[in-house]
């Protein structure tokens, strides 16, 4: 018996999950997306290998031993590009020690990017705002103490512009403040 249709895209789908755990299994590699998100631009392996050896070594990248940069640039070269360039997460030339991210490697946002301790998840603030919403309904229909004063419209027209408000500044926050960060990325 052959794979159903679904079952076969199943497949496929788990199997590029694998390849994205096993990428962003190593450190160097997050690494490596992360220095490359925050540039949005071709960078060359000396570049990116000053800039690992300086977050593992948590130093400043003026302090970074030959050493340091040595070890990293070494296993960058034989073992992580290469990886990466094969999975086609980047574009690796090892002729000229240029590094860019692919089209595919955003698919690795999601993976890459974690909310901060004390940040709320916007899938949790959508929620909230739609509870919220929904109650403050919910009351003006039952003509609930001041809930009833205000019109239909200008409930509708409120929850609207709170709605478009919201999502505009979810936009601005992804496109604006996540690009371009300096903050070392996070260690696993």
């Amino acid at each position: 018996m052959g794979c159903q249709t679904g079952e076969l895209e199943q497949v496929d789908e788990s199997l590029s999950r694998d390849v994205v755990f096993q990428i962003l299994s190593n450190q160097r590699r997050r690494y490596t997306l992360h220095h490359l998100r925050q540039h949005d631009r071709s960078v060359e392996i000396g570049e990116l290998a000053t800039q690992i050896a300086a977050w593992e070594n948590d130093v400043s990248i003026s302090d970074v031993s030959s050493q340091q940069r040595k070890r990293v640039y070494n296993t960058l070269q034989q073992a992580h590009l290469p990886k990466l360039d094969e999975t086609g997460f980047v574009e690796y030339d090892p002729a000229h020690g240029n590094i860019s991210l692919t089209e595919k490697a955003e698919k690795l946002t999601v993976y890459l990017e974690l909310v901060p301790d004390n940040d709320l998840p916007w899938s949790q603030y959508y929620f909230v705002l739609g509870c919220v919403s929904l109650a403050l309904v919910t009351g003006a229909w039952l003509d609930a103490g001041p809930l009833g004063l205000v019109p239909d419209f200008g409930w509708a027209l409120g929850l609207a512009l709170l709605v478009t408000l919201s999502g505009a500044v979810n936009v601005y926050y992804h496109r604006n403040l996540h690009r371009g960060h300096t903050e070392v990325p996070e260690q696993g």
